[in-house]
């Protein structure tokens, strides 16, 4: 499985971005799947999460409210819409997925990342 971020860039605080991921050699039908954000100097951190099925729906609590992930089977895609953006948003973001049901936090395919850069 290939996974392929793009949409991220430079915006200003308060501003919005749609990121996207699609995936090739699966469907993203039977996985689930997620988004994680790596800030210069700190470790990789969780985003947002989809469940296989979109049961299940998980964001950080600092994204809460301003982040949505969501996912178009027809597109074999998945988005993180990015509102109301901080500067602490600032991060290389990494759309991930797994063959297991909810996996939490730990996934196992990733893709390569695209740079989101929030200006005060």
């Amino acid at each position: 499985v290939q996974l392929q971020a793009s949409g991220g860039g430079l915006v200003q605080a308060g501003g919005s971005l749609s990121l996207t991921c699609t995936a090739s050699g699966r469907t993203f039908s039977s996985m689930a799947t997620a988004w994680f954000r790596q800030a210069p100097g700190k470790e990789r951190e969780f985003v947002a999460s989809l469940s296989m099925g979109n049961r299940y729906i998980k964001y950080a609590d600092s994204v809460k409210g301003r982040f949505t992930i969501s996912r178009d089977y027809a597109k074999n895609t998945v988005y993180l819409q990015m509102n109301s953006l901080k500067p602490e948003d600032t991060a290389v973001y990494y759309c991930a997925a797994d063959d297991r049901y909810n996996p939490g936090t730990s996934y196992y395919y990733w893709g390569q990342g695209t740079q989101v850069t929030v200006s005060s």
